[in-house]
């Protein structure tokens, strides 16, 4: 009798451990091209009526975690111009891949519907500017999200870093200097290789931070140099480049800074793009225009200070949905386009083109919110000394490829949470060491690796180490 009743406690406490242990569902599998067996990168893959979800890796990957509150609902995998495919989480099946198939509209029939709808791309995409204070939130908000931020040469990462994110971003009619915040919750990864040898960052930290500027001596040594000084110049270095700050913003984020002076989609923005109307695609059942950026008589530039940005051209692309003029997304590059661009660009780089972002929007609750950012450049590493401009040595060695990819996975409205976050104290600084919260990383969405990144990451770990002291 007495071993009967401990073996019915014991299955009890196994039950227990078993219900914690499915208090969160991962559902894993791959997304491709029906016709093609291509991967689709970016697709989206979220819960439906929820704000729950994330995208596809460039192998088509994913790895979604779902809330046990969500167990019974439906997962929605679409991509713009190919059909949407669900099903409930129940009968999800991670053994097959995500086919999904092709679907377009008809350009002519949508063009001859309505002679007041604008017909050609620059009107298209004036009127969606026209339309952002009625697509994009008005309420304040907070935005849980994923960092990736990733510097490599063409043979390795140099720095890896992966941390969970808050943005709060009061309104879209609110400028964004004051009222749109980030802060760095957690920390998951991170791995240091970046060579700071050759003192460049350095001393243009000393140059244009006006320490130490009049130094006498003709060569700078490292081992002259405190660590610390060093790290602090990185960090001024990377702030220039692609700190947080600069990406949401900044001009770079195109839609929501629209509204601010000097705005790259401002009142002046056809001095500077030209808009062609290419198709009419499909997104989960919705018309959406597909419209060519293209170059414009006047050059495109950043104003960034002490980092010539400027001289550029921009081209890409932007999704507008054909029934309420809402931008679903945006593809934009900035190529070196003046002379004295194309050669900074060609010296510097070996390439011309300085800038590329993307970034996709999810409709929630008749808004748009950011769901996903991409932002791409070269970072100057190596370039020579304080006496010449000149760069030195191989290029790889001259220069980072800095990508930092941010997933949003969760929209908050509640205005008690938005005040109880808002009175924390914030910082958006990724280099703040953190301990590792396992449990935290447990149940939150991350981007899935690539299989590159996974080998690159793997090696970079195997290396890492701090700045010598």
């Amino acid at each position: 009798m007495k071993y009967k009743y401990l073996k019915y406690i014991f299955s009890f406490l196994i039950g227990v451990f078993s219900f914690n242990a499915v208090a969160q569902t991962e559902l894993k599998s791959k997304v491709s091209d029906f016709l093609t067996y291509m991967p689709i990168e970016s697709a989206s893959i979220y819960i439906e009526n929820s704000t729950v979800g994330t995208i596809s890796n460039k192998d088509g990957k994913f790895l979604l975690v779902v809330p046990r509150e969500f167990e019974n609902d439906t997962i929605v995998v679409s991509s713009i111009g190919y059909k949407t495919f669900k099903t409930s989480i129940q009968d999800f099946d991670a053994s097959m891949d995500i086919f999904l198939e092709e679907d377009i509209a008809a350009l002519d029939e949508v063009l001859i519907i309505a002679s007041t709808r604008p017909k050609t791309g620059n009107d298209i995409v004036l009127r969606a500017i026209e339309k952002l204070e009625n697509n994009l939130p008005e309420q304040p908000y907070l935005q849980k999200g994923f960092l990736r931020h990733k510097e490599r040469n063409t043979k390795e990462f140099k720095w890896l870093i992966e941390s969970a994110l808050t943005l709060y971003d009061s309104s879209y009619a609110s400028g964004a200097t004051d009222n749109l915040k980030i802060n760095v919750d957690e920390t998951r990864k991170s791995y240091d290789l970046r060579d700071v040898d050759s003192l460049f960052s350095y001393y243009s930290f000393l140059k244009n931070t006006k320490r130490n500027f009049k130094m006498k001596s003709k060569k700078m040594d490292r081992d002259t140099i405190k660590t610390a000084s060093l790290v602090e110049a990185i960090k001024w270095n990377d702030r220039r480049f692609n700190g947080l700050e600069n990406i949401f913003k900044g001009r770079l984020n195109l839609v929501r800074n629209s509204n601010l002076e000097g705005a790259l989609f401002g009142n002046n923005m056809l001095n500077k793009h030209q808009f062609e109307l290419d198709t009419v695609l499909v997104d989960n059942g919705k018309k959406l225009y597909k419209i060519k950026i293209t170059k414009s008589k006047d050059f495109v530039g950043l104003n960034t200070g002490s980092i010539f940005n400027e001289g550029y051209e921009a081209n890409g692309w932007i999704y507008i949905y054909w029934d309420n003029f809402a931008i679903k997304k945006l593809e934009y590059e900035l190529v070196a386009a003046s002379d004295a661009q194309k050669s900074r660009s060609k010296i510097l780089f070996n390439s011309k083109v300085n800038h590329k972002v993307i970034i996709t929007y999810i409709e929630y609750q008749n808004k748009m919110y950011p769901n996903y950012f991409y932002y791409e450049t070269p970072k100057l590493v190596k370039v020579g000394d304080r006496s010449s401009d000149k760069p030195k040595g191989n290029k790889e060695e001259q220069y980072y490829s800095t990508v930092q990819e941010i997933l949003f996975t969760e929209i908050i409205h509640d205005p008690e949470a938005i005040s109880k976050a808002l009175n924390k104290e914030w910082s958006e600084d990724i280099f703040t060491p953190r301990p590792y919260n396992k449990e935290f990383w447990k149940n939150y969405n991350v981007l899935l690796e690539s299989e590159e990144d996974e080998q690159l990451i793997y090696d970079l770990s195997r290396r890492a180490s701090l700045y010598k002291q």
